[in-house]
């Protein structure tokens, strides 16, 4: 299976979009905090736009906001906004793929793990991605085991 950079830059950005929805952030800006070459990000967020996860405003006080809240955008939402089908064989959907004789059983497996995949991205929200850390520490709890060190989401350098 192969996730594109697309796809992994989309959801990057928008998770970044996530993290402050009160306020427009920039194509420089996100594609600065997340190391994402920015020619690409802008092409990907127009992308996101027109699927609309993302609205925009443009002037001085503009930039793009998430186009809905971040628990109602799951991955899968994100996926096929940039990248149309979840997963091809040679190009083409698995729908109508049909294989004779022995290989006749193949077809199924491919949609099976299609419809995992799916089931796992179609779960997952933008919202269960954020960094709980934030709410923990302003409520005095302890961060949740479920997160080793380091590896919650953080800005740096948006501005």
């Amino acid at each position: 299976m192969h996730i594109s950079a697309k796809a992994d830059y989309a959801t990057r950005a928008l998770l970044e979009l996530a993290c402050e929805p009160a306020r427009p952030l920039t194509c420089e800006a996100i594609a600065s905090s997340q190391h994402i070459p920015f020619r690409f990000l802008k092409s990907v967020v127009g992308e996101l736009r027109r699927a609309g996860l993302v609205r925009s405003q443009r002037g001085c006080e503009g930039g793009y906001w998430l186009g809905r809240p971040a628990d109602e955008i799951t991955l899968l939402d994100v996926a096929r906004a940039v990248d149309g089908e979840l997963i091809t064989l040679r190009g083409e959907p698995l729908a109508g793929l049909d294989y004779p004789g022995p290989a006749s059983g193949l077809p199924g497996v491919w949609r099976r793990i299609e419809a995992e995949a799916a089931a796992v991205l179609g779960g997952t929200t933008l919202a269960t991605l954020l960094p709980a850390a934030e709410d923990e520490h302003a409520s005095g709890e302890q961060p949740s085991a479920e997160h080793a060190p380091g590896e919650h989401l953080t800005r740096q350098g948006a501005a």
